[in-house]
């Protein structure tokens, strides 16, 4: 009861890290639109449709290429491009072909957006097109720079402060700047607090799955990981919905930040970690919360951690090493991953994973969002087709081990990759069916290697060991936008490297231990 209390609060505030992490898909999109013009429409033509406002242009708009031709009350005829207007020099009569002189401006008279779908979004806000395109393309980048060094900064502090004290900070943290970015007053404001937003909400992430993980017993510790993932997921799902809602940028990061609140409220009463206080021979605060554990859960028979540590120093006696000793009483860094070669070569192989999972994940995710049809209901089931790959990835780790489930699943999603690359391009369906099965595939990795970093690690640089694992993950994040820029050399480059790093990532995993149903280290 204690342990399924202490897991859905924390599991909860995971919900608003997928918020987050997703927000900028409707926030930033970039609606149709063309030059402003110095004044009064009387009436618009494109191609061979006349009408009195710009407003009902825009359902006729196909493409880039397009452009408008307005006559104002004044009886002057403008061409609007997207980034530039040309005056019509003779102004006789409008019509959409023109061969006279023009003469061509720059839009200094701000742009007119199209409002249909959204009100308002930060591009419209500030601009952010044409010449300032490049800003709106660095949003989501610098989110996940933001979350990169979060989550080795919070995974760190959380190995020496505590699992509980880390919590607190980022998840208010979380509701504060999150709020904030609703008011930010230019572009720039806009991404320093977007940064901040990143920082907190990837340390929280890192930390609650370390925090759940030592809570919750060898038997449910494969269902608790995996599901901080489905909560995540969740939150997809929320933004999709949110964003179908409330079509304004600032009222909806609003509306998406509040999603914190009920957690911020209640998550000062979230004890520490035993595993953590026992680290730090804290045996009396170890001892209260396990007294609280043993009430909640309606234990007789009493835990002494008297007797579980005299236990381990009996253990450690007999192995004849006083090193460890020594050891658990220094703090630690990220060079103790690469202590021996056996834990660097092991710490290098589960870096490697991270980060193909994350470059896979966000490649598959944007290839998803050219299906076509509603933007809102494929970011929903974007969300949703993750809910059923954890489920399977928990049967399968725990049936076959975690080593086992990750090997195939690694090799599945390269197979994959190479599979889409012979499928023609007019067969819609089955491409789109074979880039699902290839999310689905690398999802599993994905969510798996959280747990399985976890394992492999000692209770001293565990939260060091998850922290810097994310933080090659957002490595990956970073890079996946830029990986998806390559389709203009070549149409299947992004597959391609994935595949490369899917395959080189599953073989190189054959080396890992096995940690199913292993008790985890504390030295």
């Amino acid at each position: 009861r204690f342990q399924a209390c202490v897991y859905f609060a924390s599991v909860f505030q995971a919900m608003s890290c997928g918020i987050h992490y997703l927000a900028s898909v409707f926030m930033a999109v970039t609606p149709n639109f063309v030059c402003g013009i110095p004044g009064n429409v009387s009436s618009a033509l494109f191609y061979n449709s006349s009408e009195s406002s710009i407003e009902d242009i825009w359902t006729l708009w196909t493409s880039a290429e397009n452009y408008l031709v307005v006559q104002l009350e004044n009886g002057d005829i403008w061409e609007l491009n997207q980034c530039s207007r040309s005056k019509r020099e003779v102004s006789l009569d409008l019509a959409y072909e023109y061969k006279g002189n023009k003469s061509t401006f720059s839009c200094s008279d701000g742009f007119l957006y199209d409002d249909t779908k959204w009100k308002s979004t930060v591009v419209t806000q500030w601009d952010l097109v044409c010449e300032r395109e490049w800003l709106a393309k660095l949003i989501q980048p610098t989110f996940m720079l933001g979350v990169l060094i979060g989550a080795v900064i919070f995974g760190d502090i959380a190995d020496r402060l505590g699992r509980q004290r880390v919590i607190w900070f980022t998840s208010a943290g979380q509701f504060v700047f999150g709020i904030a970015v609703a008011f930010t007053f230019d572009y720039y404001s806009f991404v320093i607090v977007r940064f901040l937003l990143a920082m907190v909400s990837s340390g929280y992430l890192v930390v609650a799955f370390v925090y759940v993980t030592e809570f919750v017993g060898i038997k449910a510790r494969t269902w608790a990981s995996m599901h901080v993932h489905a909560f995540f997921a969740m939150g997809i799902m929320v933004v999709a919905l949110v964003g179908f809602l409330v079509r304004t940028w600032w009222v909806y990061q609003i509306f998406l930040s509040l999603a914190t609140l009920p957690f911020v409220l209640c998550c000062w009463m979230l004890p520490e970690t035993p595993f953590w206080l026992l680290s730090e021979e804290r045996y009396e605060d170890a001892q209260k919360v396990i007294n609280v554990m043993a009430r909640w859960n309606k234990v007789s028979t009493p835990c002494r951690v008297s007797e579980l540590c005299s236990v381990q120093q009996d253990d450690l006696a007999s192995g004849g090493t006083g090193d460890n000793d020594t050891s658990s009483a220094k703090k630690h860094n990220i060079l103790d991953l690469f202590c021996n070669w056996q834990i660097a070569r092991r710490t290098i192989t589960v870096w490697l994973i991270w980060f193909t999972g994350s470059l896979g994940y966000y490649v598959f995710s944007l290839s998803s969002v050219s299906l076509g049809g509603n933007e809102y209901l494929n970011l929903f089931l974007i969300g949703a087709v993750e809910l059923p790959c954890y489920i399977i990835a928990c049967i399968a780790m725990d049936k076959l081990g975690r080593r086992n489930t990750l090997i195939p699943f690694l090799i599945l999603s390269a197979l994959i990759c190479v599979l889409i690359m012979f499928i023609p391009q007019d067969f819609n369906i089955l491409i789109i069916l074979a880039n699902m099965a290839g999310k689905f595939s690398i999802g599993v990795a994905f969510g798996l290697i959280y747990l399985y970093t976890a394992e492999l690690y000692p209770t001293i640089v565990r939260s060091l060991a998850v922290g810097s694992g994310s933080m090659m993950c957002r490595v990956g994040s970073v890079v996946a936008p830029f990986c998806v820029y390559l389709r203009s050399v070549w149409i299947f480059m992004p597959l391609l490297l994935v595949g490369i790093m899917a395959l080189l990532s599953g073989i190189l995993t054959i080396m890992l231990p096995e940690t199913l149903g292993k008790p985890l280290t504390n030295t």
